[in-house]
């Protein structure tokens, strides 16, 4: 991270300097520190700047020039996410950041960044990535400037844009680089996209399948009738050598031969999205590019993706493939200190705190829960560590990391129960196109057994010095009930008297925008999470998240919503409200009022409902805490305009009280007054005005997608 530090390596230059907007943490958790690592296992040096004085490029010459490249990150969070609330607000704390101190990033520091390290030596390569990167590598819609803005690349003038799980394409680039290629010269390396003119393609043999407009794409290549008896037709080099007369036998295409062809078709094809000029000011164009982009995540059979932005394109190369099981284990198990660096002394990190004594078991999320970001960029094929390598995981973090007590706070990832989870048939996966394995049903060729998470938390806590396991990141309940003795397992020996879970909402509406089961998964869980509790002798809760101002949700919605929390005794304490992260589907639904989850049409289709107005969103949260006094004038307001003052009373029934306690209510009746009508602009008519249930607003929302204690904040 210095001079100093460089001289004792006896380093007079470093090959790659890596730019981050997070404190620097030596841990796997942390991006930054994982490639650092990767990096220096293949005989690269690696310096690291973190959390460089924007406003110059003097920072960034700290290191001095790197041989090969810089890589730029903006941390582990969007930079906009880590610095905004749902509301646009700033927020008075950064978690990333020594003792949380804020204001240490600047907005879009991707962008900001790589045009620093330009400054600092022109002419060097920069490679920008991270979760910043891979969720802006198209025309996305950006809900802090409440516009469609262009890709990353061409606005940060980066070389190379690297998305989703790096490792493979940054330690081969990195190599290549080494070996003297140019960087304008890379353009194979899966999960990779650069700027290319408007008729490059990658050799003669490729094609171009246009999907500018909103209809139903037609077939690449029109493939030869295995039927005709026309010269060459189905004829390959086995084949007898046609008559004199010009006739030749019928050859019947074997089913294996035909998809071998199609596959390899794909493989040389190219999708053309519409254009960021077109995108930006149609919103219908817009909901068409994003369902032909998530169409194209499986690794398995994705196909390149371009889009125009000005005279040139954005080139999207497939995403990149998933690392094996042994691949994992060997980057997970590098020599990391496990701790921040030394330079910042005793100053507090929230986010290391956080996962300190937490494992990472497995990547990915085949859920496909349209207001999350993880599987835009890790994708959704399960990536699992073997159970040997988390066991030496926990044992080096008992040996070497200070303060622990024998308390392993948490063995998961994006979610804690999809560890080894995959398709059944890999032929099956490398062809499927659903956006999710589990909805609106558990796919019957994904495999559920949950058997090695079963093994894995069993051996764990036998270990010495574990004195007990908890499960900190997020369960898939729809799952787990497929397996009883796995929630057994769970409830009795790795919840810490409370479980945390998110059905999100208990209303059809939301939830089929959301692409999450329905309420009775939900019930099912809990009846076996108290069955299990009760046979150990236990008190322990669910502690459910939720969603306010969800696209598709109405105020009908929301109010049946807190009635079930009324009914089932629930007061929660903190609620979040939607914000739409770039490139999200759920984002798509928010800008655009129709749903990418089906085929779009100009005329028809459906309309989803989207909250934009700072008043309607605020009460959609309120009726998350039906409970708080300041929120229940609001509340009886609006239930008198829907028809609903039957709710208000001190019924059982009833929702919230008629009388107001001293004193109570005034905060938020004053900020509902000042709140603008809409955030980021002028009131718009809207389709969720339209189909409003009742004189208000229809509703949506989602949970901010920020870094929770329940997933590793890669």
């Amino acid at each position: 991270m210095s001079r100093a530090e460089m001289d004792q390596l006896g380093w007079d230059s470093c090959d790659i300097v890596l730019i981050t907007g997070d404190a620097y943490i030596d841990h796997p958790s942390f991006g930054m520190a994982l490639i650092g690592r990767l990096l220096e296992a293949q005989g690269f040096r690696v310096g690291i700047i973190s959390q460089p004085d924007w406003n110059s490029a003097a920072d960034f010459r700290r290191l001095g020039k790197p041989n090969l490249f810089f890589g730029v990150t903006a941390g582990n969070m969007d930079s906009m996410v880590n610095r905004y609330t749902s509301d646009r607000k700033p927020r008075s704390d950064d978690a990333y950041t020594p003792n949380a101190e804020p204001n240490k990033r600047p907005d879009r520091a991707v962008t900001v960044y790589a045009q620093r390290c330009r400054e600092a030596f022109a002419g060097t390569p920069v490679v920008i990535g991270s979760i910043e990167a891979s969720l802006r590598r198209i025309a996305h819609y950006d809900y802090w400037s409440d516009k469609v803005r262009r890709s990353v690349l061409p606005d940060s003038k980066a070389d190379l844009l690297v998305f989703g799980n790096a490792e493979r394409a940054i330690v081969e680039l990195a190599h290549r680089l080494a070996k003297g290629e140019k960087i304008a010269e890379i353009r194979d390396l899966r999960g990779t996209a650069f700027m290319v003119g408007r008729d490059w393609l990658p050799s003669a043999d490729w094609d171009e399948m246009d999907s500018t407009e909103v209809d139903t794409p037609g077939p690449l290549v029109k493939h030869a009738d295995p039927y005709a008896m026309d010269e060459g037709a189905g004829n390959n080099a086995g084949s007898p050598p046609p008559a004199s007369d010009g006739a030749q036998p019928v050859r019947l295409v074997p089913r294996a031969e035909r998809l071998a062809a199609r596959r390899e078709r794909r493989a040389h094809s190219v999708v053309r999205l519409p254009a960021y000029e077109q995108v930006k000011d149609d919103p219908v164009l817009y909901a068409h590019a994003s369902r032909t982009f998530h169409l194209e995540s499986n690794p398995g059979n994705a196909r390149a993706l371009r889009q125009a932005h000005g005279e040139r394109d954005v080139w999207l190369n497939p995403p990149p493939l998933p690392l094996t099981t042994e691949e994992l284990d060997a980057v997970y198990e590098l020599p990391y200190a496990r701790r921040p660096h030394p330079a910042y002394g005793e100053a507090k990190i929230p986010a290391w705190e956080m996962i300190r004594f937490s494992v990472n078991i497995m990547r990915g999320c085949f859920g496909g829960c349209t207001f999350c970001s993880i599987t835009e960029h890790e994708g959704r094929i399960i990536q699992s560590r073997s159970e040997d390598s988390v066991i030496r995981e926990i044992e080096e973090m008992r040996d070497k990391t200070p303060g622990f007590t024998g308390i392993v706070s948490d063995l998961g990832g994006p979610t804690a129960n999809m560890y080894h989870l995959k398709c059944k048939d890999e032929k099956i996966e490398a062809a499927c196109r659903r956006l999710s394995c589990v909805y609106p049903d558990i796919c019957d060729n994904l495999g559920t057994d949950h058997a090695p998470l079963i093994s894995l938390y069993r051996r764990a806590r036998s270990l010495k010095g574990v004195k007990k396991v908890l499960i900190g990141s997020g369960l898939r309940y729809d799952l787990a009930v497929r397996s009883p003795e796995y929630i057994k397992e769970l409830v009795q020996h790795h919840v810490g008297g409370y479980l945390k879970i998110a059905p999100e909402h208990t209303e059809e509406g939301p939830l089929s925008k959301m692409m999450k089961p329905g309420i009775g998964s939900y019930d099912r869980f809990k009846q076996l999470f108290d069955r299990f509790s009760r046979e150990a002798g236990k008190e322990q809760y669910l502690i459910p998240y939720f969603i306010a101002a969800h696209p598709g949700t109405t105020d009908a919605d929301m109010v049946n919503l807190a009635l079930w929390l009324k009914k089932n005794n629930f007061r929660l304490d903190q609620v979040q409200t939607f914000l739409p992260t770039p490139m999200a589907l759920a984002t798509t639904m928010y800008h655009s009022e129709r749903n990418p989850l089906k085929k779009l049409h100009r005329q028809g289709g459906e309309v989803v409902g989207a909250v934009r107005g700072a008043r309607q969103r605020k009460l959609h949260k309120a009726f998350l805490r039906y409970h708080d006094p300041e929120n229940w004038p609001l509340l009886r307001d609006a239930l008198k305009e829907m028809g609903r003052a039957d709710l208000i009373g001190n019924g059982k029934k009833q929702l919230v009280p008629a009388w107001q306690p001293a004193g109570t209510g005034l905060k938020a009746a004053a900020a509902i007054r000042q709140a603008p009508e809409r955030q980021g602009g002028a009131p718009r008519p809207t389709a969720a005005r339209r189909n409003a249930a009742g004189p208000r607003p229809a509703a949506g929302g989602a949970r901010q997608p920020g870094p929770r204690k329940t997933r590793s904040p890669r």
